[in-house]
């Protein structure tokens, strides 16, 4: 089975996007590499969508933002070490990050109605695939716009790779509807904002629609795609820039998964989507993998009485088992990804909240230490 380092990466590439389903740890990778990169002297940015506010916790702090924060050096010198480069890290706001985009792009008389409408409150909290498309979309400015030597996103939860991989697609096809822009053809060639029924036109489409959704819901329809029309070619053009920067040779994916079995399908579908969309994927991360025990720990049980010897051998017993269908799962899993390197990751007595238990996974992450 092959094993890896993701030390390379942390040199040469420029952006490092976590993939992967929720609940598998790709926020402690993500956070992990970023603090690596820095200590090793390369200027990083890990950006999360984390909402439990776990990454501001590790590194030390007690919340992030919608903007870059600094990780204090003297924070990471608890860890024995002195960074060589600056830490950032963010908290990305889903709904002020759209509301900074409008801002920014939207015509300046239409950036009210935008932001007041309740079509954009939903697109900017709740449509399907707008998380992940803000998510890149910001990642791509960051990119643009920034110095850092390394950026690293820690993407949204996704119980399906094309919810992220499709996500700018989606977002593109709803704002550019045509079904929408037929239905509104005659307001939109007068070009008015204030729609009435009657200015809808007296078609029959739009006369049924009403009865379904109400004058009013049509009216607020008609009024968001008047108002972003003069917008879509910016995200477009975006939403190109983004797809460049996913298949730049000098940006790596790293998928991130459980040992588990039922894990196989969705893990092999992602790594086989990325592949065939030109992006490089660097590994595959098993995370909270169950080591066998130890021999040590076996004749330490030896040792005691037979009542207490008894109940740490079943312990022992059980996890035996549990490595056991782990590493049957990464067997099926190296099966199936013949070309992509593994690193696994252990299950630690405790969760990953903190810059020490960080640290101990960078050592598996970068190939200092293996499970055995």
């Amino acid at each position: 089975m092959s094993t890896t380092s993701l030390g390379p990466a942390l040199e040469k590439k420029r952006v490092l996007v976590c993939v992967g389903s929720g609940g598998v740890g790709k926020t402690t990778v993500a956070a992990t590499l970023g603090l690596r990169a820095a200590v090793d002297g390369r200027s990083s940015l890990v950006c999360t969508i984390d909402p439990a506010k776990r990454l501001a916790n590790s590194l030390g702090l007690s919340a992030l933002g919608n903007a870059e924060t600094q990780v204090p050096a003297k924070v990471l010198e608890a860890l024995g070490v002195r960074p060589k480069a600056a830490l950032h890290a963010m908290m990305l706001d889903m709904k002020q990050t759209w509301d900074e985009l409008i801002t920014r792009f939207a015509p300046p008389e239409q950036r009210e109605r935008i932001l007041s409408n309740r079509f954009y409150q939903s697109l900017s909290t709740a449509l399907a695939g707008s998380q992940e498309y803000i998510a890149l979309e910001k990642l791509w400015e960051l990119r643009r716009r920034s110095d850092y030597e390394l950026i690293v996103l820690d993407t949204p939860p996704t119980a399906h790779a094309l919810d992220f991989l499709d996500a700018p697609n989606r977002i593109l096809d709803f704002l550019d509807n045509e079904a929408a822009k037929w239905l509104l053809t005659p307001a939109l060639k007068a070009g008015k904002i204030g729609l009435s029924l009657f200015n809808l036109g007296s078609t029959y489409a739009a006369k049924t629609l009403s009865k379904f959704t109400g004058v009013e819901t049509l009216q607020e329809l008609s009024s968001f795609m008047l108002a972003i029309s003069s917008m879509n070619e910016g995200f477009r053009e975006r939403a190109r820039g983004v797809r460049e920067l996913l298949k730049d040779e000098q940006t790596g994916f790293v998928l991130v998964t459980a040992p588990q079995v039922e894990r196989l399908d969705e893990v092999t579908h992602f790594q086989s989507l990325l592949k065939q969309n030109q992006m490089e994927v660097l590994a595959l991360v098993v995370n909270r993998v169950h080591p066998l025990p130890s021999p040590a720990l076996w004749e330490d049980a030896a040792r005691l009485t037979q009542a207490r010897r008894v109940k740490v051998e079943e312990t022992l017993n059980e996890l035996r088992v549990l490595a056991e269908q782990d590493a049957a799962a990464i067997t099926q899993l190296a099966a199936a990804c013949p070309n992509t390197p593994i690193i696994q990751v252990p299950r630690f007595e405790l969760d990953v909240h903190d810059l020490t238990a960080l640290w101990r996974t960078g050592r598996f992450l970068l190939g200092d230490e293996q499970i055995s």
